[in-house]
């Protein structure tokens, strides 16, 4: 099959797990044989090994994305204009900025992209879709998130072609919206979801929170968990000497540092004086100050010393991260839709302490390797960590049962062949309708 993907870009200042989920299954399908280009939005792509998307330009520029939502007299800025504005160094720079990952402030441009041709970035629209053209008629055309249902219209239109749409951790952007805002996002939601031929959700978790903000047949609706390729994780020795806590994630307070920092406190006080903290996973600009809150409260405890931020967090530093762990958790307070840090943790014999929140649940029923625990607050993350810390062969025990389920259930080729599986229905679907 010839496959487009249609990927939103974050400009690599942080650990993304939607690129990570993304650029493996291009590398999924390209393994399997199929023709796969790779289409960025907004900033340049992050992703592990950035040859996959060689040769596409980027569309809808973040910055020309801006200024021409609200701006009316930049939507005729000459095009030379534009394409400075859609250079690396600038985009390199708005990717470092403060704001590009936050809904508030960015309701009205949300909404204008999702209305695609009637919204203010039909012009972005046409380049995108005149380029399609240009690259020969694919299979299908596959747009990372919900939030880029407004493209496929016009897709459908011009290509003919089926039309599939990722689902994972949409939420978070639209849980962060102005209230007055939420119901128009989700009526034109609703209303674009029409044009898609499939939905696929990451996990049956949020599948069904999906359901409360598209409604969408069920029909339509497939769960393809997240698949990365694995090789390279070898099993850590959870030596616990000293024990040390990981943390893969943007380090924010909206994926629950500041109960994990707490949790940590917690635990130097208690049994563990000699435990060690290390976290990676970036920031961005809205993260400096919260970053350097955090850092006065180790302070003030005397723990800072016992805390390393790894600022390197590509696909090889990541596996040397995981070699020193003992444990990993992102105790995110409402949960995830999957949750990538999940499969690389445990790929690597790491095991992992998550609240009872998201599909947090759902993924560790099914592989084992780590505890649930709840509420989610420092105290009870804490507990967890320490039933893990204080018994160290029932934990390896737990991490070897983890890494061999994640190793059969999670790898590279079991989500490319699963998502092949997809196109393939929603192909013969549409060939079944055009001879109808």
């Amino acid at each position: 099959m010839r496959i487009i993907e249609i990927i939103p870009g974050t400009g690599g200042s942080f650990y993304c797990e939607n690129c990570v989920r993304d650029s493996a299954l291009v590398k999924g399908l390209r393994k399997l044989g199929h023709d796969v280009i790779m289409v960025p939005l907004y900033l340049p792509l992050s992703i592990d090994e950035p040859g996959l998307a060689e040769g596409s330009p980027l569309f809808f520029g973040a910055i020309n994305l801006y200024l021409k939502q609200m701006y009316t007299p930049f939507r005729k800025a000459p095009q030379w204009i534009q394409n400075v504005l859609d250079s690396a160094p600038f985009l390199d720079f708005a990717a470092k900025r403060a704001g590009s990952t936050r809904a508030e402030g960015l309701e009205e441009m949300t909404i204008s992209m999702l209305k695609g041709e009637h919204g203010n970035q039909a012009a972005e629209l046409d380049q995108l879709i005149q380029w399609l053209k240009s690259e020969g008629k694919p299979d299908v055309v596959h747009l990372a998130n919900a939030l880029l249902l407004g493209l496929a219209r016009r897709i459908k239109q011009e290509l003919g072609v089926p039309v599939v749409c990722s689902l994972q951790d949409e939420d978070f952007w639209l849980d962060h919206m102005n209230p007055e805002y939420v119901e128009e996002t989700k009526h034109v939601l609703t209303d674009r979801a029409r044009d898609v031929d499939a939905f696929i959700s990451v996990s049956q978790y949020f599948a069904t929170k999906m359901q409360t903000y598209i409604q969408m047949p069920s029909d339509r609706l497939f769960i393809v968990p997240i698949g990365l390729d694995l090789s390279g994780y070898e099993p850590a020795s959870l030596e616990m000497n000293p024990p040390v806590i990981g943390y893969l994630s943007r380090l924010c307070a909206a994926l629950g540092l500041d109960i994990l920092i707490d949790a940590f406190i917690l635990l130097k006080k208690g049994k563990y004086p000699d435990l060690k903290l290390h976290l990676t996973g970036g920031m961005t600009g809205d993260d400096k100050k919260y970053i350097a809150k955090m850092k006065r409260k180790l302070k003030k405890h005397g723990f800072l010393k016992d805390v390393e931020i790894l600022s390197e967090f590509d696909r090889e530093h990541r596996i040397e991260f995981f070699k020193l762990l003992s444990v990993l958790t992102v105790p995110v307070p409402e949960g995830e839709a999957f949750g990538t840090f999940q499969v690389e943790a445990l790929a690597a014999g790491v095991p992992i302490a998550q609240p009872n929140k998201g599909a947090f649940p759902e993924f560790i029923h099914h592989v084992g390797g780590g505890l649930i625990y709840e509420p989610n607050d420092a105290t009870h993350l804490a507990e967890a960590i320490q039933k893990l810390l204080s018994d160290p062969e029932r934990t390896k025990a737990i991490a070897r049962k983890g890494r061999e389920k994640v190793l059969k259930d999670y790898c590279l080729d079991c989500m490319a062949r699963n998502m092949a599986e997809v196109y393939q229905r929603v192909l013969s679907v549409s060939k079944t309708k055009e001879r109808g």
